[in-house]
Protein backbone atom coordinates (compact mmCIF):
# COMPACT_ATOMS: atom_id res chain seq x y z
CA UNK A 1 0.00 0.00 0.00
CA UNK A 2 1.58 3.35 -0.91
CA UNK A 3 2.13 6.21 1.51
CA UNK A 4 -0.71 8.52 -0.73
CA UNK A 5 -3.28 5.79 0.22
CA UNK A 6 -2.26 5.25 3.71
CA UNK A 7 -2.46 9.35 4.17
CA UNK A 8 -6.22 9.30 2.80
CA UNK A 9 -8.38 9.01 -0.22
CA UNK A 10 -7.45 11.24 -2.96
CA UNK A 11 -9.51 11.27 -6.52
CA UNK A 12 -7.86 9.63 -8.61
CA UNK A 13 -7.84 6.23 -6.02
CA UNK A 14 -11.34 6.67 -5.76
CA UNK A 15 -11.74 6.07 -9.40
CA UNK A 16 -9.02 3.42 -9.57
CA UNK A 17 -11.57 1.47 -6.81
CA UNK A 18 -14.24 1.16 -9.48
CA UNK A 19 -16.66 3.47 -7.50
CA UNK A 20 -19.47 4.40 -9.87
CA UNK A 21 -20.87 7.43 -11.02
CA UNK A 22 -23.29 7.95 -8.42
CA UNK A 23 -20.25 7.54 -6.04
CA UNK A 24 -18.65 9.95 -4.01
CA UNK A 25 -16.44 11.08 -6.30
CA UNK A 26 -16.35 14.11 -8.01
CA UNK A 27 -19.10 14.68 -11.16
CA UNK A 28 -17.88 15.38 -14.72
CA UNK A 29 -19.07 18.34 -16.32
CA UNK A 30 -20.07 16.17 -19.30
CA UNK A 31 -23.15 14.86 -16.73
CA UNK A 32 -23.97 17.75 -14.91
CA UNK A 33 -26.99 18.64 -16.92
CA UNK A 34 -29.62 19.03 -13.64
CA UNK A 35 -31.26 22.19 -14.04
CA UNK A 36 -32.96 23.52 -10.49
CA UNK A 37 -36.42 22.52 -11.25
CA UNK A 38 -35.37 18.93 -11.61
CA UNK A 39 -34.92 19.09 -7.53
CA UNK A 40 -38.96 19.50 -7.23
CA UNK A 41 -39.68 15.80 -8.15
CA UNK A 42 -37.42 13.71 -5.92
CA UNK A 43 -38.17 16.47 -2.90
CA UNK A 44 -41.68 16.51 -3.76
CA UNK A 45 -41.92 12.59 -3.98
CA UNK A 46 -40.35 12.01 -0.40
CA UNK A 47 -42.31 14.58 1.14
CA UNK A 48 -45.52 14.01 -0.35
CA UNK A 49 -46.73 10.70 2.00
CA UNK A 50 -49.77 10.61 4.03
CA UNK A 51 -47.34 9.83 6.58
CA UNK A 52 -47.17 14.08 6.57
CA UNK A 53 -51.09 13.88 7.76
CA UNK A 54 -49.69 12.08 11.23
CA UNK A 55 -47.91 14.45 12.05
CA UNK A 56 -51.03 16.75 12.74
CA UNK A 57 -51.48 14.23 15.92
CA UNK A 58 -47.20 14.17 17.39
CA UNK A 59 -47.72 18.46 17.39
CA UNK A 60 -51.53 18.87 18.81
CA UNK A 61 -49.76 16.35 21.39
CA UNK A 62 -47.78 19.32 22.52
CA UNK A 63 -51.02 20.88 24.35
CA UNK A 64 -51.59 23.76 21.76
CA UNK A 65 -54.49 24.91 19.96
CA UNK A 66 -55.52 24.87 16.23
CA UNK A 67 -54.26 28.34 14.81
CA UNK A 68 -50.99 27.37 17.16
CA UNK A 69 -50.15 24.07 15.67
CA UNK A 70 -50.80 25.52 12.25
CA UNK A 71 -48.29 28.14 12.33
CA UNK A 72 -45.62 26.07 14.29
CA UNK A 73 -45.59 23.30 11.14
CA UNK A 74 -45.80 25.61 8.30
CA UNK A 75 -42.93 27.79 10.26
CA UNK A 76 -41.11 24.62 11.12
CA UNK A 77 -41.62 23.60 7.69
CA UNK A 78 -40.50 26.04 5.57
CA UNK A 79 -37.49 27.13 7.24
CA UNK A 80 -35.94 23.28 7.93
CA UNK A 81 -36.34 22.54 3.75
CA UNK A 82 -35.02 26.63 3.25
CA UNK A 83 -32.04 25.27 5.77
CA UNK A 84 -31.42 22.07 3.11
CA UNK A 85 -32.09 24.36 -0.23
CA UNK A 86 -28.98 26.73 1.01
CA UNK A 87 -26.84 23.23 1.93
CA UNK A 88 -27.86 22.09 -1.71
CA UNK A 89 -26.02 25.19 -3.10
CA UNK A 90 -22.96 23.38 -1.96
CA UNK A 91 -23.30 20.46 -4.45
CA UNK A 92 -23.46 22.52 -7.26
CA UNK A 93 -20.38 24.05 -6.16
CA UNK A 94 -18.21 20.85 -4.68
CA UNK A 95 -19.84 18.38 -7.13
CA UNK A 96 -19.90 15.73 -4.88
CA UNK A 97 -22.26 14.24 -2.45
CA UNK A 98 -22.95 16.55 1.04
CA UNK A 99 -20.57 14.03 3.43
CA UNK A 100 -17.69 14.74 0.87
CA UNK A 101 -17.99 18.41 0.46
CA UNK A 102 -18.28 18.50 4.64
CA UNK A 103 -14.09 17.39 4.31
CA UNK A 104 -13.56 21.57 4.03
CA UNK A 105 -14.81 22.30 6.98
CA UNK A 106 -13.94 19.12 8.89
CA UNK A 107 -10.78 17.67 7.22
CA UNK A 108 -11.11 14.61 5.13
CA UNK A 109 -9.96 12.85 8.53
CA UNK A 110 -11.99 14.85 10.21
CA UNK A 111 -15.49 14.79 8.84
CA UNK A 112 -15.55 10.56 9.66
CA UNK A 113 -17.03 12.09 13.24
CA UNK A 114 -20.41 13.95 11.25
CA UNK A 115 -20.38 11.22 8.67
CA UNK A 116 -20.80 8.24 10.79
CA UNK A 117 -23.82 10.65 12.69
CA UNK A 118 -25.15 11.06 9.16
CA UNK A 119 -25.25 7.52 8.29
CA UNK A 120 -26.96 6.52 11.48
CA UNK A 121 -29.39 9.46 10.74
CA UNK A 122 -30.29 7.61 7.33
CA UNK A 123 -30.82 4.28 8.54
CA UNK A 124 -33.48 5.95 11.34
CA UNK A 125 -35.26 7.25 8.48
CA UNK A 126 -35.29 4.81 5.83
CA UNK A 127 -35.79 1.88 8.75
CA UNK A 128 -39.12 4.15 10.10
CA UNK A 129 -40.32 4.71 6.86
CA UNK A 130 -40.21 1.23 6.57
CA UNK A 131 -41.51 0.76 9.59
CA UNK A 132 -44.74 3.07 8.59
CA UNK A 133 -45.12 1.16 5.44
CA UNK A 134 -44.99 -2.63 6.85
CA UNK A 135 -47.28 -1.25 9.50
CA UNK A 136 -49.90 0.37 7.04
CA UNK A 137 -50.12 -3.00 5.02
CA UNK A 138 -51.04 -4.63 7.64
CA UNK A 139 -53.56 -2.55 9.14
CA UNK A 140 -54.42 -2.36 5.08
CA UNK A 141 -55.02 -6.23 5.12
CA UNK A 142 -57.20 -5.87 8.66
CA UNK A 143 -59.57 -3.53 7.69
CA UNK A 144 -59.84 -5.88 4.03
CA UNK A 145 -60.60 -8.74 6.41
CA UNK A 146 -57.23 -10.44 4.58
CA UNK A 147 -55.41 -11.38 7.79
CA UNK A 148 -53.01 -8.39 9.49
CA UNK A 149 -51.57 -10.87 11.81
CA UNK A 150 -47.89 -11.54 12.04
CA UNK A 151 -47.34 -13.78 8.75
CA UNK A 152 -48.65 -10.62 7.35
CA UNK A 153 -46.23 -8.21 8.53
CA UNK A 154 -43.51 -10.77 8.42
CA UNK A 155 -44.49 -10.58 4.33
CA UNK A 156 -44.53 -6.65 4.05
CA UNK A 157 -41.80 -6.20 5.82
CA UNK A 158 -39.67 -8.47 3.56
CA UNK A 159 -40.94 -6.55 0.25
CA UNK A 160 -40.96 -3.47 1.45
CA UNK A 161 -37.23 -4.08 2.74
CA UNK A 162 -36.68 -5.74 -1.21
CA UNK A 163 -37.85 -2.60 -2.70
CA UNK A 164 -36.44 -0.21 -1.07
CA UNK A 165 -32.44 -1.18 -1.25
CA UNK A 166 -33.36 -2.39 -5.25
CA UNK A 167 -34.59 0.95 -6.01
CA UNK A 168 -31.75 2.89 -4.11
CA UNK A 169 -28.97 0.18 -6.00
CA UNK A 170 -30.43 1.43 -9.73
CA UNK A 171 -28.73 4.80 -9.16
CA UNK A 172 -29.17 8.64 -9.75
CA UNK A 173 -31.03 8.80 -12.57
CA UNK A 174 -33.45 5.87 -12.58
CA UNK A 175 -34.12 7.58 -8.90
CA UNK A 176 -34.95 10.35 -10.38
CA UNK A 177 -37.22 9.21 -13.32
CA UNK A 178 -39.00 6.69 -10.26
CA UNK A 179 -39.39 9.87 -8.22
CA UNK A 180 -41.07 12.31 -11.11
CA UNK A 181 -43.49 9.02 -11.86
CA UNK A 182 -44.29 8.70 -7.78
CA UNK A 183 -44.78 12.30 -7.52
CA UNK A 184 -48.26 11.99 -9.86
CA UNK A 185 -49.34 8.66 -8.38
CA UNK A 186 -48.92 9.54 -4.95
CA UNK A 187 -50.14 13.14 -5.09
CA UNK A 188 -53.64 12.25 -6.83
CA UNK A 189 -54.19 8.87 -4.23
CA UNK A 190 -53.76 11.63 -1.65
CA UNK A 191 -55.75 13.97 -3.33
CA UNK A 192 -58.52 11.42 -3.20
CA UNK A 193 -57.82 10.12 0.73
CA UNK A 194 -58.60 14.06 1.71
CA UNK A 195 -61.65 14.42 -0.58
CA UNK A 196 -62.72 10.70 1.26
CA UNK A 197 -62.09 12.17 4.89
CA UNK A 198 -62.97 15.91 4.85
CA UNK A 199 -66.51 15.21 6.59
CA UNK A 200 -64.57 13.87 9.54
CA UNK A 201 -63.42 17.69 10.44
CA UNK A 202 -65.32 19.10 13.03
CA UNK A 203 -64.60 22.89 13.23
CA UNK A 204 -66.18 23.00 16.35
CA UNK A 205 -63.96 20.63 18.08
CA UNK A 206 -60.57 22.52 16.37
CA UNK A 207 -62.03 25.67 17.70
CA UNK A 208 -62.13 24.52 21.17
CA UNK A 209 -58.94 23.89 21.65
CA UNK A 210 -56.71 25.08 23.80
CA UNK A 211 -53.68 27.75 23.51
CA UNK A 212 -50.39 26.13 24.75
CA UNK A 213 -47.62 27.91 26.43
CA UNK A 214 -44.53 29.91 24.97
CA UNK A 215 -42.45 26.60 25.89
CA UNK A 216 -45.03 23.95 24.52
CA UNK A 217 -45.08 25.72 21.14
CA UNK A 218 -41.51 26.29 20.90
CA UNK A 219 -41.51 22.01 21.34
CA UNK A 220 -43.68 21.93 18.56
CA UNK A 221 -41.97 24.04 16.22
CA UNK A 222 -38.53 22.05 16.88
CA UNK A 223 -40.43 18.42 16.51
CA UNK A 224 -41.97 19.96 12.99
CA UNK A 225 -38.30 21.02 12.25
CA UNK A 226 -36.61 17.61 13.27
CA UNK A 227 -38.94 15.65 11.91
CA UNK A 228 -38.99 17.12 8.25
CA UNK A 229 -36.24 19.51 6.64
CA UNK A 230 -33.85 18.99 9.59
CA UNK A 231 -33.81 15.40 9.03
CA UNK A 232 -32.93 15.87 5.08
CA UNK A 233 -30.33 18.27 5.26
CA UNK A 234 -27.60 15.95 5.66
CA UNK A 235 -28.11 14.68 2.32
CA UNK A 236 -29.33 17.92 1.03
CA UNK A 237 -26.18 18.43 -1.67
CA UNK A 238 -26.18 14.46 -2.90
CA UNK A 239 -29.03 15.59 -5.65
CA UNK A 240 -27.82 19.21 -6.44
CA UNK A 241 -24.41 17.44 -7.75
CA UNK A 242 -25.34 17.27 -10.94
CA UNK A 243 -26.41 20.83 -11.24
CA UNK A 244 -24.61 22.64 -14.08
CA UNK A 245 -22.16 24.85 -12.94
CA UNK A 246 -24.38 28.31 -14.09
CA UNK A 247 -27.12 27.33 -12.22
CA UNK A 248 -28.43 30.09 -10.38
CA UNK A 249 -27.88 29.23 -6.53
CA UNK A 250 -31.33 30.98 -5.84
CA UNK A 251 -32.92 29.09 -7.64
CA UNK A 252 -31.57 25.85 -6.61
CA UNK A 253 -32.34 27.19 -3.23
CA UNK A 254 -36.10 28.22 -4.37
CA UNK A 255 -36.84 24.86 -5.82
CA UNK A 256 -35.28 22.13 -3.29
CA UNK A 257 -37.09 24.45 -1.00
CA UNK A 258 -40.57 24.10 -2.40
CA UNK A 259 -40.00 20.58 -3.82
CA UNK A 260 -39.59 19.71 0.11
CA UNK A 261 -41.99 22.00 2.14
CA UNK A 262 -45.52 22.06 -0.37
CA UNK A 263 -46.65 18.90 0.39
CA UNK A 264 -46.11 18.50 3.86
CA UNK A 265 -47.11 22.15 4.90
CA UNK A 266 -50.39 21.48 3.66
CA UNK A 267 -50.71 17.34 4.35
CA UNK A 268 -48.97 18.62 8.31
CA UNK A 269 -52.24 21.06 8.09
CA UNK A 270 -54.79 18.70 6.95
CA UNK A 271 -53.77 16.30 9.63
CA UNK A 272 -54.35 18.83 12.48
CA UNK A 273 -57.97 18.77 11.26
CA UNK A 274 -57.94 15.11 11.50
CA UNK A 275 -56.34 14.75 14.88
CA UNK A 276 -57.91 18.00 16.23
CA UNK A 277 -61.69 16.50 15.37
CA UNK A 278 -61.25 12.82 16.25
CA UNK A 279 -59.85 11.82 19.57
CA UNK A 280 -59.53 8.16 19.36
CA UNK A 281 -57.72 8.57 15.64
CA UNK A 282 -54.93 11.26 17.33
CA UNK A 283 -54.26 8.13 19.59
CA UNK A 284 -54.45 5.71 17.16
CA UNK A 285 -51.92 7.16 15.03
CA UNK A 286 -49.34 7.02 17.79
CA UNK A 287 -49.10 3.06 17.47
CA UNK A 288 -49.23 3.32 13.87
CA UNK A 289 -49.22 6.33 12.06
CA UNK A 290 -50.19 5.41 8.44
CA UNK A 291 -52.21 2.24 8.91
CA UNK A 292 -54.61 4.30 11.40
CA UNK A 293 -55.33 6.91 8.83
CA UNK A 294 -56.60 3.84 5.99
CA UNK A 295 -58.99 3.17 9.05
CA UNK A 296 -61.66 6.06 7.90
CA UNK A 297 -61.50 5.19 4.49
CA UNK A 298 -64.36 3.71 2.59
CA UNK A 299 -63.59 -0.21 2.13
CA UNK A 300 -63.52 0.29 -2.03
CA UNK A 301 -60.24 2.82 -1.70
CA UNK A 302 -58.50 0.74 1.25
CA UNK A 303 -56.13 -1.15 -1.64
CA UNK A 304 -55.40 1.76 -4.03
CA UNK A 305 -54.55 4.13 -0.61
CA UNK A 306 -52.27 0.99 0.83
CA UNK A 307 -50.70 0.59 -2.38
CA UNK A 308 -50.25 4.62 -2.82
CA UNK A 309 -49.03 5.00 1.32
CA UNK A 310 -46.39 2.06 0.61
CA UNK A 311 -44.96 3.70 -2.53
CA UNK A 312 -44.41 6.96 -1.02
CA UNK A 313 -42.91 5.75 2.26
CA UNK A 314 -40.72 3.93 -0.14
CA UNK A 315 -39.80 6.69 -2.10
CA UNK A 316 -38.49 8.18 0.69
CA UNK A 317 -36.66 5.72 2.18
CA UNK A 318 -35.05 5.16 -1.29
CA UNK A 319 -33.51 8.72 -1.08
CA UNK A 320 -32.29 7.87 2.37
CA UNK A 321 -30.57 4.68 1.75
CA UNK A 322 -29.19 5.70 -1.44
CA UNK A 323 -27.08 8.43 0.54
CA UNK A 324 -26.59 6.23 3.64
CA UNK A 325 -24.48 3.88 1.02
CA UNK A 326 -22.46 7.25 0.09
CA UNK A 327 -22.15 8.11 3.56
CA UNK A 328 -20.98 4.78 4.06
CA UNK A 329 -18.12 4.88 0.99
CA UNK A 330 -17.15 8.68 2.37
CA UNK A 331 -16.31 7.02 6.16
CA UNK A 332 -13.82 4.70 4.01
CA UNK A 333 -15.00 1.45 3.55
CA UNK A 334 -14.24 -0.17 0.59
CA UNK A 335 -17.14 -2.27 -0.61
CA UNK A 336 -18.96 -2.14 -3.65
CA UNK A 337 -22.05 0.29 -3.49
CA UNK A 338 -24.68 -2.84 -4.11
CA UNK A 339 -22.99 -3.99 -1.07
CA UNK A 340 -23.17 -0.94 1.03
CA UNK A 341 -27.23 -0.67 0.34
CA UNK A 342 -27.03 -4.21 1.53
CA UNK A 343 -25.72 -3.59 4.81
CA UNK A 344 -27.83 -1.05 4.89
CA UNK A 345 -31.17 -2.88 3.96
CA UNK A 346 -29.92 -5.16 6.83
CA UNK A 347 -29.97 -2.47 9.52
CA UNK A 348 -33.09 -1.33 8.05
CA UNK A 349 -34.71 -4.75 8.27
CA UNK A 350 -33.42 -5.32 11.80
CA UNK A 351 -34.51 -2.27 12.55
CA UNK A 352 -37.81 -3.11 11.50
CA UNK A 353 -38.51 -6.04 13.51
CA UNK A 354 -37.86 -4.45 16.77
CA UNK A 355 -40.08 -2.13 16.29
CA UNK A 356 -42.83 -3.95 14.46
CA UNK A 357 -42.87 -7.37 16.93
CA UNK A 358 -41.07 -5.92 19.94
CA UNK A 359 -41.42 -2.06 20.92
CA UNK A 360 -44.72 -1.34 22.41
CA UNK A 361 -45.65 1.93 20.09
CA UNK A 362 -44.05 3.84 17.42
CA UNK A 363 -44.46 7.15 18.85
CA UNK A 364 -41.98 7.49 21.40
CA UNK A 365 -38.71 5.40 20.01
CA UNK A 366 -39.39 7.67 16.83
CA UNK A 367 -39.28 11.12 18.71
CA UNK A 368 -36.16 10.39 20.83
CA UNK A 369 -34.67 9.23 17.54
CA UNK A 370 -35.15 12.41 16.38
CA UNK A 371 -34.17 14.57 19.21
CA UNK A 372 -31.25 12.16 20.62
CA UNK A 373 -29.77 12.48 16.43
CA UNK A 374 -31.20 15.88 16.30
CA UNK A 375 -28.88 17.79 18.53
CA UNK A 376 -25.43 16.95 16.74
CA UNK A 377 -26.83 17.19 13.30
CA UNK A 378 -27.95 20.66 13.78
CA UNK A 379 -24.85 21.19 15.03
CA UNK A 380 -23.16 19.53 11.98
CA UNK A 381 -25.63 21.72 9.89
CA UNK A 382 -24.69 24.66 11.79
CA UNK A 383 -21.14 24.40 11.27
CA UNK A 384 -21.54 23.48 7.34
CA UNK A 385 -23.69 26.24 6.55
CA UNK A 386 -21.14 28.87 8.38
CA UNK A 387 -18.28 27.65 6.56
CA UNK A 388 -20.32 27.49 3.40
CA UNK A 389 -21.54 31.43 3.78
CA UNK A 390 -17.34 32.04 4.55
CA UNK A 391 -16.61 30.93 1.18
CA UNK A 392 -15.78 32.99 -1.31
CA UNK A 393 -14.85 30.65 -4.41
CA UNK A 394 -15.94 27.22 -5.60
CA UNK A 395 -14.45 23.71 -3.34
CA UNK A 396 -11.20 22.52 -4.38
CA UNK A 397 -12.46 18.78 -5.74
CA UNK A 398 -9.32 17.22 -5.47
CA UNK A 399 -8.39 18.84 -2.43
CA UNK A 400 -11.67 17.56 -0.93
CA UNK A 401 -9.92 13.48 -1.22
CA UNK A 402 -6.18 14.11 -0.04
CA UNK A 403 -5.95 14.52 3.94
CA UNK A 404 -2.75 16.17 2.37
CA UNK A 405 -4.27 19.18 0.16
CA UNK A 406 -6.14 22.56 1.48
CA UNK A 407 -8.42 21.09 4.07
CA UNK A 408 -5.99 19.11 6.07
CA UNK A 409 -6.69 15.70 7.60
CA UNK A 410 -8.57 16.93 10.90
CA UNK A 411 -10.01 20.44 11.69
CA UNK A 412 -9.96 20.76 15.19
CA UNK A 413 -12.11 24.03 15.58
CA UNK A 414 -15.19 22.01 13.34
CA UNK A 415 -14.35 19.20 15.39
CA UNK A 416 -14.57 20.40 19.03
CA UNK A 417 -17.05 22.93 18.16
CA UNK A 418 -19.23 20.25 17.31
CA UNK A 419 -18.59 18.20 20.27
CA UNK A 420 -18.77 21.33 22.42
CA UNK A 421 -22.51 22.12 20.69
CA UNK A 422 -24.12 18.73 20.74
CA UNK A 423 -23.18 18.22 24.36
CA UNK A 424 -24.52 21.99 25.18
CA UNK A 425 -27.51 20.49 23.39
CA UNK A 426 -28.26 17.24 24.64
CA UNK A 427 -27.94 18.93 28.31
CA UNK A 428 -31.26 21.13 26.90
CA UNK A 429 -33.47 17.98 25.29
CA UNK A 430 -35.13 15.54 27.15
CA UNK A 431 -36.07 12.10 26.19
CA UNK A 432 -39.46 11.08 24.51
CA UNK A 433 -39.31 7.42 26.44
CA UNK A 434 -39.54 8.86 30.05
CA UNK A 435 -39.20 5.44 31.12
CA UNK A 436 -36.19 4.22 29.02
CA UNK A 437 -33.07 4.53 31.07
CA UNK A 438 -30.58 4.77 28.31
CA UNK A 439 -30.62 8.56 27.32
CA UNK A 440 -32.32 9.95 30.91
CA UNK A 441 -28.92 11.23 31.26
CA UNK A 442 -30.17 13.63 28.54
CA UNK A 443 -31.74 17.61 29.79
CA UNK A 444 -28.79 17.74 32.65
CA UNK A 445 -28.81 21.36 32.16
CA UNK A 446 -32.38 21.55 32.32
CA UNK A 447 -32.33 20.18 35.65
CA UNK A 448 -29.82 22.15 36.91
CA UNK A 449 -30.70 25.64 35.79
CA UNK A 450 -34.87 25.45 34.48
CA UNK A 451 -36.66 23.22 37.36
CA UNK A 452 -36.98 20.11 35.24
CA UNK A 453 -37.19 16.90 36.48
CA UNK A 454 -38.16 13.41 35.88
CA UNK A 455 -41.22 11.56 37.80
CA UNK A 456 -41.28 8.45 38.28
CA UNK A 457 -45.00 7.32 38.03
CA UNK A 458 -46.05 4.03 38.36
CA UNK A 459 -48.49 4.51 35.67
CA UNK A 460 -45.31 5.87 33.35
CA UNK A 461 -42.51 8.15 34.17
CA UNK A 462 -42.81 11.77 32.60
CA UNK A 463 -40.93 15.37 32.68
CA UNK A 464 -41.78 18.10 34.98
CA UNK A 465 -41.37 21.67 34.10
CA UNK A 466 -41.93 24.22 31.99
CA UNK A 467 -39.17 24.06 29.86
CA UNK A 468 -39.56 19.64 29.97
CA UNK A 469 -40.51 19.10 26.33
CA UNK A 470 -39.42 22.52 24.64
CA UNK A 471 -36.07 21.00 23.56
CA UNK A 472 -34.09 24.10 23.29
CA UNK A 473 -31.44 22.30 22.34
CA UNK A 474 -31.74 21.27 18.45
CA UNK A 475 -31.93 25.07 17.71
CA UNK A 476 -29.09 25.89 20.32
CA UNK A 477 -26.47 23.69 18.60
CA UNK A 478 -27.31 25.08 15.44
CA UNK A 479 -27.17 28.46 15.69
CA UNK A 480 -24.22 28.04 18.41
CA UNK A 481 -22.38 25.75 16.24
CA UNK A 482 -22.99 28.58 13.10
CA UNK A 483 -21.57 31.80 15.45
CA UNK A 484 -18.51 30.11 16.60
CA UNK A 485 -17.95 28.82 12.94
CA UNK A 486 -18.24 31.96 12.07
CA UNK A 487 -16.13 33.84 14.18
CA UNK A 488 -13.14 31.30 15.04
CA UNK A 489 -13.24 30.11 11.04
CA UNK A 490 -13.37 32.90 9.27
CA UNK A 491 -9.43 33.20 8.88
CA UNK A 492 -8.44 29.37 8.43
CA UNK A 493 -11.31 29.79 5.25
CA UNK A 494 -9.26 32.63 3.99
CA UNK A 495 -6.15 30.49 4.17
CA UNK A 496 -7.55 27.67 2.22
CA UNK A 497 -8.75 30.09 -0.30
CA UNK A 498 -5.30 31.24 -0.80
CA UNK A 499 -3.48 28.70 -0.74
Amino acid sequence: MSADTRRGDTLDSVRRAGVETTGIEIIDEADRTAKPADLFWPWFAANVSVFGISYGSFVLGFGISFVQALVVSVLGIVISFLLCGLVAVAGKRGSAPTMVISRAAFGVQGQKLPGVVSWIVSIGWETFLAIMATLATATVMRELGWGGGTPTKIIAMLVVAALIVTASVAGYHLIMRMQSLLTWLTGIATIVYIALTVGHIDFSALTALEGGSLQQVLGALIMVMTGFGLGWINIAADWSRYQSREASSGAIVAWNTLGGALAPALLVAYGIGLAGSDATLSEGIAADPVGTLATILPTWYLVIFGVAAVLALVSGAVLGIYSSGLTLLSLGVRIPRPAAAGVDGLLLTLGTIYVVFFAENFLGPFQSFLITLGVPLAAWAGIFLSDLALRRRDYDEEALFDSRGRYGAVDWISVGTMVLTSIIGWGLVTNAMPDSTWNNWQGYLLKAFMGTELVEDPTGNYWNGDWSYANLGVLVALVLAFVITYIARRGVVRRQEQV
